[in-house]
C-alpha cells in the first residue's frame, strides 16, 4: 500500500511540475538587441541601393555628406574626359575621311599625313573607352563604398583593440625589419 501511495504522490506532483512550467515564462535578456545600432539591419544595402539610384544618395543616407562631393568630381572629371576624347575622335575621324578622298577644307590638318590622322583616332578612341571603363569603375566603387560605410557602424570599434606598426632589429644579419602588431587589452 505504501508502495502505491508513493507511487500516487509521484505522478501528482509530477503533474503539478508540467502544469506550472507551461504557465512560467523565460525571459532572456540580450545585450545586443537592446542597442539601435543592431536593430537596423538593412542600412547597408538601402545604402547600396540609394547609391545605385543617384551616386551620392547612399553616402547621405549614411549621414556622410563630406563624401558627396568627392563621388561627383570623380564621376564629372571622367565624364568630361569622355567627352573630350570622344570630340576628338571624331575631329580626327572626320579630317582623316577629308584628307582620305581630297574633299573638303583639310586647312585645319594640312601637313598630318593619314598615317598621323588615324594614330591620332586610334589615341582618342582608346582614351574615350578607357574614360568610360573608369567611370563605371567609379560608379561601382561608390556603390560599394557607402555599402562598406554602412556596414563598419555595426563594428565595434573599441580603444581595447590596437594595430601599430615596430620596427625591429634582427639578430642574423643585422637588419632592421618592419612587422605589425595587433594588440588586445583586457
Amino acid at each position: 500500500m505504501l508502495r502505491v501511495f508513493i507511487l500516487i504522490a509521484f505522478m501528482v506532483s509530477s503533474l503539478i511540475k508540467t502544469t506550472a512550467q507551461e504557465n512560467d515564462k523565460i525571459i532572456i535578456k540580450d545585450s545586443i538587441a537592446e542597442n539601435e545600432i543592431y536593430l537596423s539591419a538593412l542600412k547597408p544595402s538601402k545604402a547600396a541601393f540609394y547609391s545605385a539610384i543617384l551616386p551620392g544618395l547612399g553616402h547621405a543616407y549614411n549621414k556622410k555628406y563630406w563624401k558627396i562631393p568627392v563621388v561627383y568630381a570623380a564621376l564629372g572629371a571622367s565624364t568630361y574626359y569622355y567627352i573630350y576624347n570622344n570630340n576628338q575622335y571624331h575631329e580626327y575621324r572626320d579630317a582623316f575621311k577629308l584628307h582620305k578622298l581630297g574633299e573638303g577644307d583639310t586647312s585645319q590638318y594640312p601637313t598630318l599625313t593619314l598615317d598621323v590622322l588615324q594614330r591620332a583616332q586610334k589615341y582618342h578612341k582608346k582614351d574615350r573607352d578607357l574614360s568610360l571603363l573608369i567611370g563605371t569603375g567609379i560608379y561601382v566603387l561608390q556603390i560599394v563604398w557607402a555599402s562598406v560605410d554602412a556596414h563598419l557602424e555595426f563594428h565595434n570599434t573599441d580603444s581595447n583593440l590596437s594595430f601599430s606598426p615596430i620596427l625591429f632589429h634582427e639578430p642574423i644579419g643585422s637588419k632592421t625589419a618592419f612587422a605589425a602588431s595587433v594588440t588586445y587589452t583586457f
